[in-house]
């Protein structure tokens, strides 16, 4: 069997008894005629791909509703071949050609798009024991190929695999605020809960007459002096995607009810900041 560059091992699930889309898996996005998709969007993809894969759709088949369960009105199910260009996210070698199920939405006259050698870029995860096959992973599996795409999917890879990637939130740990001698000054602390049990805190200044400031530590050393991330960076979407709405009533259990309340609004501050996860 021919392999390409040894960047990656890609798996799919085999004709006719292929593994099944993951739930509401790939549509074809149309960012590549209306505009590029959120980094957080794309982030997301990413993280969530451990195959991330530039190709070129060869063959396709039409698979019969009866025969495609848990296919979403308005979709069709395709049997897809495609050709490997590049090998952006893996572990070892993949194929040159590779076969994917994608559930694809019809055009408004019920009608398939026309993919055929269309460029895609897919996020995908292996199928154990099928070399030549993937599963995409998700609603944005499968993205129409454009330079912009491709640049910042390889952006985000990168930093998603960079030996300092903040890791993912899983909750807020403890949090206080410690008043200040004037009145409305004061700092609150807030440390995160992550995946790998790296630690995060967050680290919010109010002075009266002054715009509250605030910045994140990634690491065991509290630094004021950090900043808040930039948009559109991991550490960022680490934030603004992983962070709850609200805090929680036990990260404050041991406030008395005028720190509680601060670091409340502190914590609405942080939020406030780094906008919503589009």
């Amino acid at each position: 069997m021919k392999y390409a560059l040894p960047l990656l091992f890609c798996c799919a699930a085999a004709f006719p008894a292929l593994a099944q889309p993951a739930p509401q898996t790939a549509k074809i996005r149309q960012e590549a005629q209306s505009g590029l998709p959120s980094y957080a969007t794309v982030a997301t993809a990413v993280v969530g791909a451990p195959l991330v894969i530039d190709a070129r759709i060869g063959d396709l088949i039409r698979i019969k509703e009866n025969a495609a369960p848990g296919l979403s009105s308005g979709r069709a199910r395709l049997y897809v071949q495609a050709d490997v260009l590049a090998l952006i996210r893996g572990s070892s070698a993949l194929p040159t050609q590779i076969s994917y199920l994608a559930d694809v939405p019809l055009d408004s006259r019920g009608k398939l798009p026309k993919l055929k050698r269309a460029r895609v870029l897919l996020f995908a995860r292996p199928v154990a024991g099928k070399a030549s096959e993937v599963q995409l992973t998700g609603i944005d599996g499968q993205y129409l190929w454009t330079p912009e795409l491709d640049a910042l999917t390889r952006r985000i890879t990168r930093e998603v695999l960079a030996a300092d990637a903040p890791p993912a939130i899983t909750g807020i740990g403890n949090a206080f605020h410690v008043p200040g001698a004037l009145p409305g000054e004061g700092e609150s602390q807030i440390f995160l809960k992550t995946a790998n049990g790296a630690p995060i805190s967050l680290q919010i200044l109010r002075r009266p007459g002054e715009k509250t400031r605030w910045a994140v530590s990634l690491g065991d050393i509290v630094d004021d002096s950090a900043g808040q991330p930039k948009r559109d960076t991991l550490a960022w979407y680490r934030l603004a995607c992983g962070l709850p709405k609200t805090l929680p009533d036990d990260a404050v259990s041991a406030e008395t009810p005028d720190n509680a309340e601060a670091v409340r609004q502190d914590y609405q501050v942080v939020l406030r900041d780094l906008g919503p996860c589009a």
